[in-house]
């Protein structure tokens, strides 16, 4: 007699979870947001032909000390000045889409100051981040030194905030990257240091 009723149970239960999350919205909002921002990245990615790091990626070149100069694209005094990847310089680009280099969206900051602090090796490996996955302006970095000839071009796409919840270690303080000026110690072909 009980082996009926468990059947029974069972299925009513099974049932019931099912439809639970779709009633309770558990899963569909977050699964639409991870495919929107999952889309844009490949999209963006696609776009700009440069490839993707993760931060244990990057943490393993560090430690290898392989060459590669870091760059958060993040304002200076609203976050690289407060904390950064250890090494990294610092030059900031807009979040929105930046397919044309100008006054409107660059300010001071020109063509010819981001080579500066790119450097003049152009099979130098750049890893471009800025805070998290939906941040558009490591993709504008890449993108554009992608445009300017740079062949290994990478974008740490969880950013900043990847790198501190693997729990990797930061660095505070630093300035601002020189524009118009003499060619920075990042662009003179500089690795980096302090951690790694």
């Amino acid at each position: 007699m009980m082996k009926p009723v468990l059947p029974l149970v069972a299925g009513m239960m099974l049932a019931a979870l099912s439809s639970l999350p779709a009633q309770a919205g558990l899963f569909s909002s977050s699964e639409v947001d991870a495919e929107k921002q999952a889309v844009q990245l490949a999209r963006e990615t696609v776009n700009g032909e440069y490839q993707l790091l993760t931060v244990q990626e990057l943490k393993q070149w560090m430690d290898e000390k392989k060459p590669l100069l870091i760059v958060d694209t993040m304002p200076f005094a609203d976050s690289y000045k407060k904390q950064h990847i250890p090494g990294a310089v610092n030059m900031a680009f807009p979040m929105s889409d930046m397919n044309v280099w100008d006054k409107a969206t660059m300010g001071a900051t020109t063509q010819a100051d981001f080579l500066r602090l790119l450097g003049t090796d152009k099979a130098r490996t750049l890893v471009f981040y800025c805070g998290f996955v939906k941040c558009a302006r490591s993709h504008n970095a890449a993108l554009w030194a992608k445009k300017l000839g740079y062949q290994h071009v990478y974008r740490l796409p969880g950013g900043i905030t990847a790198w501190k919840e693997a729990g990797y270690p930061l660095e505070k303080g630093g300035t601002a990257a020189p524009t118009g000026t003499a060619q920075s110690d990042a662009a003179k072909g500089a690795t980096c240091t302090q951690g790694c």
